[in-house]
C-alpha cells in the first residue's frame, strides 16, 4: 500500500536533516539514494540498479550511479560540482540503453541541490535539499502515485496575479454576486490557491480538481468549487462513503473559514480561465504579510491603478516592533540561553504575549509580529534540544494565532487578516518541520486570530481584550488630514479629545493616540504607531500632547523621527512618517532614531527624555503666541491682493501695459512672492495705496483693472472680501512695511540647509506667500539665517508633505533669541550677515533656489554661512555647538527658562 502524502512529507523532512552535511560522491552517494527511495516506501531490496554498466556512444565504459529502468536515471556528484555537466553526462549514457530502459526522468544531485528533468514534458525543476518535502509530489511515480506535472510558475504571486484576481472580482460583481458573499468567496479561493502550493493540500489537487471536473464553458464550475468548499468544512469521518478519491483527498480545514453557506456563484469560460491562471502561479512563495494588502487594493477599482501604495512594508513594521519588544526579547534570550529552566519559562512568556492592532487592515503588523515571535520560539527550541530530533515537535510549539487581536472597519480586509495569520502559521510550522525533521501541520484549524469587524473609534477595546490581559498595541492608523476628514471622523477625533479647544483641527490619526492613552492608563501595556509627522509638528502638538502627557501620563519610550514612507509596491505613497512608542510607565532605556537623510537609514541616539517634538529635552509644549517671546520686531504675513489677477503683472505684461498706460509707471512696484523670490523671477503689482483720485481718473486702463477687482470681490462668497470691493484700489490685507524688512518665504524645501531669506526695501511689496519683519536689521536677518534657527524650524514648524511651512505664531514668536547679547557679538553677527548677502551678490544670474541647493551652493556662500553659524553659536554660549542635536536641546532648555512651564511634569512611575 502506498504511503500517504503526509507520511512522505514527514520522511522527506527527516531525510533532509539526516543528510544536511553530506558532500562526498564516492562514500555517501549510495546510502543517500537508498534513504531517498525510502522516503517513498521503496526499500533497499527494490532499488538494486546501482553502478549500472553501459557502453557509451564512443564505446567507452560508463557507470550510471542509479538506474530504475523506464523510470529514472540518477547521477550523483560531490557538493558544489557542476550539475549542468552532470546532466550532459547522464544523457551520454542513453545510446547504451535499450528502448524500454530509457528513463522518463533524469535527476542530478550534489546532495544539497536537486535538478530534476521531466523528459516527457520537457520541464526542469531546481530545488534544495531543505525544500525537498515541498517538491515530493514530483516523485509521485516512485511511490505509485500518478506523476504530478508541475505547471506552476516559479516566481511568487505578483501584481499581475493581483490584477487577475481583480478581474475575477469585477466579473462576479458584474453578474450581481457582490458584497459580503463576493468578498468571502474570494478569500476562500485565495486560501485554496495558497494551500495547493504549501503542503496544506496535496500538491495541485485544487487546480487538478477544478480543471478535470469543470467544463470548459465554466457552466458547472460554481458547483465544482462548492463541492470543495463543503468537503473542506466536513470532518473526514462524517463524509459520504461514495465521494470520489480526488474529492476525499482534500483535508478538513475547520477554523470557520468554510463554515458559512454562500450562495452559488456563476462562471463562464473566461472566468474559468482566470481562476486557472491564478492557480498556476506559485502561491507558496508569497509572504502572507504582503498578499492581504495587495488583494484588498485590487478589489477597489479606484485604487487598482495604484496597487499596494498604502501597504506597510516589512521594513517599516520592523522599525516599530523591534524597539517596542522584539529587540528586548532577543536580548533576554541571549542572556539566558545557557539555562534550560529559564529558557522554558521564557518560552512560556513569549507564548503568552498578546497583541492588538486597532486599525489592522489586512493584518500586516500582526502577521509580521507573529512570524518574528515564532522565529524566536524556534531559536529557543533549538537551544533547548540541540541536535536531538527524536521528539515530536508538535507537542513543544506553544505560540499560536489566538493571541493576536485586530479591529478593522471593513469586512473584506478583516477576513483577509484572519486568513493571513493562518497562512503565516502554516509557513512557520513548515519552518519548524525543516528545522526539526518532523512534519507538522495544524489541521484541522482549531484556533484563529481575534479580528473584529468594526470602527475602532466606536468599538470598546476592552470588549475585544481587557487591558489587564494585553501586552502591546501596534499598527498604522489611517492617514487622513484634518481638512480631508468627514464630519463623522472629525466628531470622533473631537470626542476622543473631550471636545477641547482646537481638537477640530487635529488629524484623524491623533484619535488613536488619545484612545490608546486612555485604554492603557494604569497598565503595563506598551503602544507604538506609525503615523504622519503632523502630530509632532506645528500647532497640533500642544493640543495632542498636552492631553496625552498631562492628563493620561503618557511617556515616550522611543521614536523614529521623520522618514519617507516606503514599500515594495507600485505607486509608492508619498508620505512622511514618524513612529512613536509610548506607555504610562517610565523606562531608562529611551532612544531616538534619527535620519540624516529621510530616505535613508536611521542611527540610534540614547535619550534621557523624549518630548513631543521627539527631542531629548524637557517636556515643554509650544503653542501659538501672538507676540514674540523675546524682545524682537513683530513678524507679519504679507499683503494679499484678492484681485483675480488684475493688479499683478509679469515682465512682459508690465511692458505691454505701460505702452498703453505710461502714467502708471510710478505705481508699478516689484512684488515679492515666494515662488518668484526663490527662483529669481520677476513679478510686479499695481500699488495704488497713495494714488490720488485725480491721478487715477486720467489712467483709463488702470481704472478698468480697478473695476475688474471690484466685480471679482463682489462675486466672492466671503463677506469680508465683498466689503473690500468698496476699496478696489488696495490689496485686501495691506501689511506692507514702511521700512526695510526681512522677508521669509512661507514654504520652502526641506532639502536646503537654510531657508533663503531676504533683506528688502519698503518699495518691494511683500505678497501673502511670504512673511516680513518690519524694522528687521542685519542682526535679525543673521540669526534667522543661521543653523541655530534652522534646527528650531526643523523641529517646531509644520510641514507641507516634507517641506517647511514657516509660522510666525509657532516658530518665530517662540524662538529663543540669544540672552543678553553683547554689542560685540551683535556686531559680529551683523558683519557675517552682510558677508552672506555679499556672497549672494557675486552670482547675480543665479536664483536663491540655485544658491541654496546643497549640490550647487557656491563655496563663497558656504564659507560665509559657516562664519555666520559660528558667530550665532558663540552669541548663545562661549563655545561652538558640535551638532544640531546639541543645538536643539540647548534651545529647548533656553525656551523653558524664558517661558513659564506650560504644564506640570508628572512624577514618573517606576
Amino acid at each position: 500500500m502506498a504511503l500517504s502524502w503526509s507520511e512522505i512529507k514527514e520522511r522527506a523532512i527527516a531525510f533532509a536533516k539526516t543528510w544536511e552535511d553530506a558532500e562526498h560522491e564516492n562514500s555517501e552517494a549510495k546510502p543517500f539514494l537508498i534513504d531517498f527511495f525510502n522516503i517513498f516506501g521503496i526499500s533497499n531490496r527494490r532499488v538494486t540498479a546501482f553502478e549500472t554498466h553501459v557502453k557509451k556512444l564512443d564505446s567507452r565504459d560508463g557507470y550510471i550511479d542509479m538506474l530504475w529502468k523506464g523510470q529514472i536515471l540518477i547521477e550523483m556528484k560531490s557538493k558544489g560540482k557542476n550539475l549542468e555537466r552532470a546532466y550532459q553526462q547522464a544523457k551520454d549514457y542513453f545510446p547504451g540503453l535499450k528502448e524500454h530502459e530509457l528513463p522518463k526522468y533524469i535527476l542530478v544531485c550534489d546532495f544539497q541541490t536537486f535538478h530534476l528533468y521531466d523528459l516527457e514534458y520537457d520541464k526542469k525543476y531546481i530545488f534544495t535539499l531543505c525544500d525537498l518535502y515541498k517538491k515530493v509530489s514530483l516523485f509521485g511515480f516512485i511511490a505509485g502515485y500518478r506523476s504530478a506535472v508541475e505547471t506552476k510558475e516559479q516566481d511568487p504571486v505578483n501584481i499581475k496575479a493581483a490584477e487577475a484576481m481583480g478581474k475575477l472580482h469585477d466579473s462576479l460583481k458584474d453578474i450581481g454576486y457582490e458584497g459580503h458573499n463576493l468578498e468571502h468567496y474570494l478569500v476562500r479561493l485565495m486560501f485554496c490557491m495558497f494551500a495547493d502550493d504549501t503542503t496544506i493540500f496535496n500538491k495541485n489537487i485544487f487546480y487538478d480538481y477544478i480543471n478535470n471536473y469543470s467544463s470548459e464553458d465554466g457552466v458547472n464550475l460554481a458547483s465544482v468549487i462548492n463541492e470543495i468548499f463543503e468537503i473542506l468544512n466536513t470532518p473526514v469521518g462524517k463524509r459520504l462513503k461514495n465521494i470520489s478519491d480526488e474529492l476525499n483527498a482534500f483535508p478538513y480545514v475547520n477554523g470557520k473559514l468554510f463554515e458559512e453557506h454562500l450562495p452559488l456563484a456563476s462562471f463562464d469560460s473566461k472566468m474559468r480561465t482566470l481562476i486557472l491562471e491564478c492557480c498556476l502561479l506559485d502561491w507558496g512563495s508569497i509572504s502572507p504579510a504582503i498578499f492581504g494588502s495587495l488583494f484588498q487594493s485590487v478589489m477597489n477599482q479606484t485604487e487598482r491603478r495604484n496597487l499596494g501604495a498604502h501597504y506597510t512594508s516589512e521594513t517599516n513594521i520592523l522599525k516599530l516592533i523591534k524597539p517596542l519588544f522584539l529587540d528586548d526579547l532577543w536580548k533576554e534570550f541571549e542572556k539566558i540561553k545557557g539555562n534550560k529552566n529559564q529558557l522554558e519559562i521564557f518560552h512560556g512568556k513569549i507564548a503568552s504575549l498578546k497583541f492588538l492592532d486597532p486599525a489592522c487592515g489586512c493584518g500586516n503588523f500582526l502577521v509580521v509580529t507573529y512570524r518574528e515571535i515564532r522565529m524566536l520560539e524556534i531559536a529557543i527550541l533549538k537551544t533547548i534540544y540541540g541536535k536531538d530530533r527524536t521528539f515530536n515537535i508538535e507537542f513543544f510549539i506553544l505560540c499560536d494565532v489566538d493571541n493576536y487581536y485586530g479591529i478593522e472597519c471593513e469586512e473584506f480586509p478583516a477576513q483577509i487578516a484572519q486568513v493571513a495569520l493562518w497562512l503565516m502559521d502554516h509557513q512557520m510550522n513548515m519552518k519548524c518541520s525543516e528545522e526539526f525533521g518532523s512534519y507538522f501541520v495544524r489541521l484541522p484549524l482549531k484556533k484563529s486570530a481575534n479580528i473584529i469587524h468594526g470602527d475602532a473609534l466606536e468599538v470598546n477595546w476592552s470588549d475585544t481584550i481587557s487591558n489587564k490581559e494585553l501586552h502591546y498595541i501596534i499598527g498604522n492608523p489611517p492617514f487622513i488630514g484634518s481638512k480631508l476628514m468627514s464630519n463623522l471622523q472629525r466628531n470622533q477625533v473631537q470626542r476622543e479629545f473631550d471636545n477641547i479647544s482646537g481638537s477640530g483641527t487635529l488629524d484623524y490619526v491623533s484619535a488613536w493616540y488619545a484612545k490608546s492613552a486612555k485604554y492603557i492608563k494604569d497598565s503595563n501595556i506598551k503602544v507604538a504607531f506609525v503615523s504622519t509627522n503632523s502630530i509632532v509638528q506645528g500647532e497640533q502638538i500642544s493640543i495632542i500632547w498636552n492631553k496625552l502627557i498631562n492628563e493620561y501620563g503618557v511617556i515616550i519610550h522611543f521614536a523614529h523621527r521623520t522618514f519617507r514612507w516606503n514599500n515594495e509596491a507600485r505607486g509608492k505613497a508619498a508620505v512622511y512618517c514618524v513612529i512613536i512608542g509610548f506607555a504610562t510607565f517610565d523606562t531608562i532605556q529611551k532612544c531616538i532614531f534619527d535620519y540624516e537623510d529621510i530616505r535613508g537609514e536611521a542611527h540610534n541616539i540614547p535619550a534621557k527624555n523624549i518630548n513631543a517634538y521627539l527631542v531629548d529635552a524637557p517636556n515643554v509644549l509650544i503653542g501659538k503666541r501672538n507676540r514674540a517671546l523675546c524682545n524682537v520686531p513683530c513678524m507679519h504675513k504679507g499683503s494679499q491682493p484678492t484681485d483675480n489677477g488684475n493688479l499683478l503683472f509679469t515682465d512682459e505684461e508690465k511692458i505691454n501695459f505701460l505702452i498703453k498706460e505710461p502714467l502708471a509707471e510710478k505705481f508699478i512696484k516689484p512684488l515679492i512672492s515666494a515662488k518668484e523670490f526663490l527662483n529669481g523671477q520677476k513679478r510686479w503689482c499695481l500699488w495704488l495705496v497713495n494714488a490720488k483720485p485725480s491721478e487715477l481718473k486720467i489712467m483709463p486702463h488702470v481704472l478698468k483693472r480697478i473695476d475688474n477687482v471690484r466685480i471679482a470681490r463682489l462675486a466672492s462668497c466671503k463677506a469680508t472680501t465683498r466689503e473690500w470691493a468698496n476699496i478696489p484700489t488696495h490689496f485686501t490685507e495691506n501689511r506692507q512695511p514702511n521700512t526695510n524688512y526681512v522677508v521669509i518665504p512661507s514654504h520652502t524645501s526641506e532639502n536646503r540647509k537654510y531657508i533663503p531669506m531676504g533683506y528688502m526695501t519698503q518699495n518691494d511689496i511683500v505678497n501673502n506667500s511670504c512673511l516680513s519683519i518690519p524694522n528687521g536689521t542685519l542682526y535679525h536677518f543673521g540669526v534667522l539665517m543661521s543653523t541655530m534657527h534652522m534646527v528650531w524650524v526643523k523641529y517646531i514648524c509644520g510641514r507641507l508633505k516634507s517641506d517647511y511651512r514657516y509660522s510666525k505664531d509657532i516658530v518665530y514668536n517662540n524662538f529663543p533669541w540669544p540672552e543678553n547679547i553683547s554689542d560685540k557679538h551683535k556686531a559680529k553677527i551683523e558683519d557675517c550677515a552682510q558677508q552672506v548677502l555679499n556672497a549672494r551678490s557675486e552670482f547675480i544670474d543665479s536664483s536663491l533656489a540655485d544658491l541654496y541647493n546643497p549640490l550647487t551652493m557656491p563655496s563663497q556662500l558656504v564659507k560665509a554661512h559657516n562664519a555666520l553659524d559660528k558667530a550665532v553659536d558663540t552669541a548663545y554660549r562661549s563655545s561652538v555647538f558640535t551638532s544640531n542635536t546639541a543645538r536643539v536641546e540647548f534651545l529647548f532648555d533656553l525656551y523653558q527658562r524664558y517661558s513659564a512651564t506650560l504644564f506640570p511634569i508628572l512624577k514618573k512611575k517606576k
